[in-house]
Formats: structure tokens, sequence, C-alpha cells
């Protein structure tokens, strides 16, 4: 932090190093590839620690962080996917692609799980094989040499799918149970709970107790005001007779 180098930083760098990788894998320098992804690892290794040290760890940082590696992985995967269509057989470019589609399939499992407080970690034995480090060094060995890419990249297929289906079948495990109201879900049990002000969280539940603390007090002063001006207003009525009394009025004073 004395340098300046904060865990955004690090975060946005590696993207940009997995950008670099990319361009380079797809222009087929695979071996100067390697040193790229190596970097790129370790800016998404360290970016996390860097921000729990610093204490600047909050919401937005893991949000553009876990964003900023499925951008990463994209654009991996589409240089490695260019790099097949260049020297090989078009078909060979989907198998990227179905690499990627099943490290997001690890990712959204996981995600989900966590959304709707399943005791998941990663998701048994196999749930852990085959994560975002483990596929990146799994990749960069792929790089060493032209002929092996592709059987790299048909291993990695293989034990990310194995690993995307032992976390769901663990999630699955862990949701059995008494069938739950979809309404009545953990996720919508919180947010209710926060909306009804039933549970809050520091300082986000002192700023919802003012705001409706206000709320109730201007309600309150608009009621007080409109039953005053009612008050007035009948009182007015009561002092002043209409223009029928006044006309009554002023045909007796004649008559008299």
């Amino acid at each position: 932090m004395r340098v300046g180098v904060t865990a955004d930083v690090l975060t946005a760098s590696g993207l940009a190093f997995a950008v670099a990788t990319a361009v380079v894998v797809a222009t087929g320098h695979l071996l100067i590839g390697i040193p790229l992804l190596a970097v790129t690892g370790f800016h998404d290794l360290f970016d996390g620690p860097v921000a729990k040290a610093a204490g600047t760890a909050s919401v937005r940082g893991a949000l553009f962080d876990s964003v900023s590696d499925r951008v990463a992985d994209t654009v991996l995967m589409a240089g490695v996917a260019w790099y097949l269509v260049s020297v090989h057989e078009g078909e060979l470019a989907l198998l990227p692609l179905a690499v990627l589609g099943a490290a997001s399939l690890v990712s959204y499992v996981r995600a989900k799980a966590d959304a709707l407080d399943l005791p998941v970690t990663n998701g048994g034995i196999f749930g852990g094989l085959m994560e975002r480090a483990e596929r990146m060094i799994l990749l960069g060995a792929g790089f060493l040499e032209p002929w092996l890419l592709v059987p790299v990249l048909w291993v990695l297929l293989g034990l990310t799918v194995v690993t995307a289906f032992a976390r769901f079948a663990t999630a699955w495990q862990a949701a059995q149970g008494p069938v739950r109201v979809v309404g009545e879900s953990s996720v919508g049990a919180r947010w209710r709970a926060r909306r009804d002000g039933s549970v809050r969280g520091g300082e986000r539940g002192e700023l919802v107790a003012r705001w409706r603390a206000r709320r109730q007090e201007a309600l309150a002063s608009r009621t007080v005001r409109a039953r005053a001006r009612r008050e007035r207003v009948a009182a007015t009525r009561v002092r002043r007779p209409g223009r029928g009394g006044r006309r009554a009025a002023r045909v007796g004073r004649r008559g008299v």
C-alpha cells in the first residue's frame, strides 16, 4: 500500500495481462504466453490478500474481482480458439468454448450455493479439483509445445466438468430436507428482514433506522398540520355564516 498498489489495481492489471496473453497466444507465440499467464495468475492470487491487509476489502471490490476473472477467462479462451482456427481445423475452436462453459458452471454452482445458504465449500473431494488457479496452470502446460495444447484442452475440459458435477452433487445433497416455499427461502427471508428493519448490519442499519425515523416524523407532522388546517376551516365556517345565512339576515332587517 505504501507504493500505491491497491487490490483494484492488481485486479485491473491482471485483466490487462490476460488480454496480452490472449493476443500473444492467438498470434502463435505460445512460449511467450507462459510467463504472461503466470503474471496474470499472480495478480489474481494476491489481490485478495492485499485488500484484507490494507483493510480495503469491500463488496464492490469483490464484485470487480469476480467479474474481471470471468472476463479474463473468456479472453484467454478466445485467444486459444483463434490460434486453433489458424493452425487446425475449425471444429477444434469449439474445444476452448466448451472449457469456458464448464469453468463458468463451476463458478456459478458455487455462487448459487452461497446465495442459497447451502454449506458448500469446494464441493466434496473433486469440487476443488479444477478451480481457476489449477486451470491456468494446466493451460500454461499446454503452451509448452504446440502439439500438446489440444490434449491438454481435452484433459482440462474433462476435469472441469468433473469439478462442476461434484459441486452440483454436493449442493444437491446439502439441499435435502423439508420442502420450502419459494417465497420463504433464505434469500427472500433475508431481503424481507432488511426491508422490514428486523435485521440490519453496521452503519447501513443505522442509516436505514434514521431514514425511517425521519419519515415517521414527517408523516406525523403532515397529519398534525392537516388536522389543524381542518379545524381552522371549521372554526371559520362557524364564525362566518354562509351566503344563505347573510341573505336571510338582510331580509329580516328589511322586514323590521
